[in-house]
């Protein structure tokens, strides 16, 4: 017999075996905490309570995945109501905290702030080099003539990303209907607070390094996820034309999975399979570094880590990741098949294995 739905809530979804094991694989001992703050979130908000039950537990796995928590007075991660067709759903928001917390966890970052720029702040700003200068002592009212983000990598690399306040509201005004169309949104009783993120978030998806984790805080920010665990931008469907579809960096699986090829283990490299992956000192490649096989390693844990549950992490997409990050990196094109070829094997048997 099918359940009612009207009888379904946050709380019996929460309940339920198969997601309470599905949050304790993501996050481990700290589950129960995660799934306590959750029912908090919905107590407390009236709007999220009349939420549907499902894309509020959805919303939050994706702030599980990236370690965010959703306590709004934190600014890491928020839950918040939108209707859809009528129907009031849970969006997933990462605020401009979560996006500075994703980027420390890369370790590539040294400085990364963002801040309101009052009147007479701004001294210089060269549209050709990007330099900018502030003299604070010169600050002349409360009044935000903009805003601005920065970050200096550990190798030395920097970058302001700076927009004036007329900026920010036609950013508004483009990418959220709730801005035109209620007075109680966030960019009304937060409009700082958005300001920045806006800012933080352009100039990491623009100039920054970004990690598996912050690619995936950029595409599920600000969305629903749907029952297919893709997402939905319900406050700016012209937002939801502009970005790339999930499903051209991650296509569904075939109903039909055609048995393939062997692939031939490349026999200069040996790799331990079940753990990390080791290569032995005397069949070393020269081109192959410490970074690299980090970043193995790395991709490896994360098919322990997500499951298909939330459809968020398959493996040519891991697989595509590091070809991306590491090919530059003086790795021969010979070695660096070699090494992806390997990897999909790896990753196809701990799937399975699933």
């Amino acid at each position: 017999m099918n359940e009612d739905k009207s009888l379904i809530t946050v709380e019996s979804l929460l309940n339920r075996k198969e997601i309470k094991q599905r949050f304790t694989e993501i996050m481990g001992e700290k589950a129960p905490l995660f799934i306590s703050s959750i029912l908090s979130a919905v107590n407390t908000n009236p709007q999220l309570k009349q939420c549907e039950p499902m894309s509020v537990v959805a919303s939050a796995a994706i702030a599980a995945s990236l370690d965010l928590p959703i306590n709004s007075n934190l600014g890491f991660a928020y839950l918040v109501p939108y209707y859809i067709k009528g129907i009031l759903k849970a969006q997933f928001q990462v605020g401009y905290r979560g996006f500075i917390q994703l980027a420390i966890r890369t370790g590539q970052y040294k400085i990364i702030n963002a801040s309101v720029v009052y009147e007479d702040e701004l001294v210089r700003n060269d549209r050709i080099t990007g330099d900018m200068e502030f003299d604070y002592s010169k600050k002349k009212s409360d009044k935000a003539m903009g805003y601005v983000a920065y970050f200096k990598l550990l190798n030395g690399f920097e970058k302001y990303y700076y927009m004036t306040a007329e900026e920010i509201e036609k950013h508004a005004k483009r990418y959220s209907q709730a801005y035109q169309k209620r007075g109680d949104s966030l960019w009304h009783t937060q409009k700082d607070v958005m300001a920045l993120k806006t800012v933080l978030k352009l100039a990491l998806s623009k100039y920054g390094i970004l990690s598996i984790e912050m690619e995936k805080a950029i595409t599920y920010d600000q969305a629903v996820i749907k029952e297919d665990n893709t997402p939905e931008y319900p406050d700016n469907p012209q937002y939801q034309e502009e970005k790339i579809k999930l499903e051209d960096v991650i296509p569904e699986e075939p109903k039909e999975i055609k048995k393939p090829e062997p692939i031939q283990e490349p026999p200069d490299i040996e790799y331990e399979v079940d753990t990390e992956v080791e290569i032995p000192q005397e069949n070393k490649p020269k081109t192959i570094t410490q970074l690299q096989k980090d970043t193995v390693n790395s991709v490896l844990s994360k098919i322990q880590k997500y499951d298909t549950f939330y459809n968020s992490f398959k493996l040519h997409e891991l697989c595509d990741s590091f070809f991306k990050q590491n090919y530059d990196d003086n790795l021969l094109k010979e070695q660096a098949d070699k090494l992806i070829s390997y990897l999909f094997k790896v990753l196809k048997e701990k799937s399975q294995k699933k």
